[in-house]
């Protein structure tokens, strides 16, 4: 009797198996992280919304479409080096698409990754000429590009001196790196074009000593000050704006230079500064009522629930949104739940979040449209600019969201994604076809 149980339950396992099927893998997500060094204070808060949005699909939803999402951390500490060392570590594992969080770590995956088949996804930021979908098949930088930040910031400022902005100066206080010299093309093309005066103003990595930048700023009087910075170079520069008492209204950083931890330590010395964005701050929408109840609240959140609705922690969340949504496409156009990294690639370039799916995700009026196509990896290119209240201790957009000066702006890119081209020999893809 005994053996005839036993023969009963393996041929019924059996059975089950036959009907139900393998159990499909969990979708594999690399979070290029920094939780430790002088960049951590942004990292964190970024990682943790990466992370607490697949964490509330998971246990909201059991995934997507029934498959769960397993985010797999490695620490960069914001260096290239370290950050090259983890794509190469974790690619293997079925990775789906890479999100380095930094420019640098960008341009050297950008050969590695499009040799391996594997999508990155430098969110507004890395190579902006990597918009030209027709070079750049693997890699993707929507919803804008800092070449789009760059012009919409200097569109603001011409808006705010009533559209005329010949002989104003201007002055960019960015990182010395890859991803501070990103916009001073831009801004060197759009002087010419306006009549504005550019100087540009260099800050050491990580950022800490600054004086002879804003000793200089004092001397020259520059209208309006564009800042290109990340970590604690932002909130040194915010402090020592607040120093010499230079017009906080006429401060403006990219959408990297706008979060709590760049404003908070200068005190009412920030009220007034100003940042570009991409997506709207704060926690005033029904998606967080679900984030506290189901990862928050039960103790399954990546931090400890502090930073969420923060700047980058929204921004962390924004990204894990465009991962998932990319998944579902990917898995709709190809009829799998089990997905490929050039699976994956497909459902990025068709990938379309509009006015109606960010309500169904909970996120009514918090961004613009994404629509992603074959030609254009780079998205809509919209910002808004937000502003610092520093007595309520929050930010608000003060601004519509406003286009890119794409006559500028496309010119550029489609110099640079040539250049490219040629210098790699890549054939362009047909996207009209």
């Amino acid at each position: 009797m005994q053996m005839r149980l036993t023969k009963l339950a393996a041929a019924t396992a059996v059975l089950s198996a036959l009907v139900v099927g393998p159990a499909l893998a969990d979708l594999m997500v690399p979070s290029l992280s920094y939780r430790t060094g002088p960049y951590a204070p942004n990292g964190i808060p970024y990682a943790d919304g990466f992370a607490d949005y697949f964490t509330l699909l998971n246990e909201r939803d059991g995934g997507i479409n029934g498959v769960k999402v397993n985010v797999v951390e490695c620490e960069t500490g914001y260096n290239t080096e370290k950050g090259v060392e983890c794509y190469e570590s974790t690619k293997g594992q079925g990775a789906l698409v890479y999100h380095p969080l930094s420019t640098g770590i960008t341009y050297q995956l950008i050969p590695k990754a499009t040799a391996d088949g594997i999508p990155v996804h430098s969110m507004g930021y890395g190579r902006t000429s990597a918009a030209d979908g027709s070079v750049f098949e693997w890699i993707f930088n929507y919803p804008g590009t800092y070449w789009d930040a760059a012009s919409i910031i200097v569109k603001h400022i011409s808006d705010q001196e009533g559209g005329d902005l010949n002989g104003k100066k201007l002055a960019l206080v960015y990182h010395n790196s890859a991803y501070g010299k990103e916009p001073i093309r831009t801004l060197e093309e759009l002087a010419k074009k306006h009549g504005y005066e550019l100087t540009l103003l260099p800050v050491d990595h990580p950022g800490q000593e600054q004086k002879s930048q804003w000793l200089q700023i004092r001397r020259d009087r520059p209208d309006y000050v564009i800042m290109w910075g990340w970590g604690v170079m932002n909130q040194v520069a915010v402090q020592e704006a607040a120093n010499i008492r230079y017009p906080m209204d006429h401060f403006i950083g990219v959408w990297w230079s706008g979060s709590e931890n760049d404003v908070v330590p200068a005190g009412a010395g920030a009220d007034g500064y100003k940042a570009i964005a991409f997506h709207a701050p704060g926690t005033d929408f029904p998606l967080f009522d679900d984030l506290k109840k189901h990862v928050v609240d039960a103790g399954k959140a990546a931090g400890d629930g502090s930073h969420v609705g923060e700047v980058l922690y929204n921004r962390g969340m924004y990204a894990a949104i465009t991962v998932a949504e990319a998944i579902r496409k990917a898995q709709e156009m190809h009829d799998t739940k089990d997905i490929t990294p050039a699976q994956m690639r497909d459902g990025m370039e068709n990938s379309v979040i509009d006015e109606a799916r960010w309500a169904e995700l909970g996120l009514p009026g918090y961004a613009p449209t994404i629509k992603v196509t074959c030609s254009n990896h780079g998205g809509p290119g919209l910002g808004a600019i937000q502003q610092w209240n520093a007595e309520t201790k929050t930010w608000s957009l003060v601004t519509d969201f406003m286009e890119a000066d794409r006559e500028v702006v496309d010119a550029l890119i489609k110099e640079d994604s040539e250049a490219y081209a040629k210098e790699n020999n890549i054939t362009p893809r047909d996207c009209a076809s």
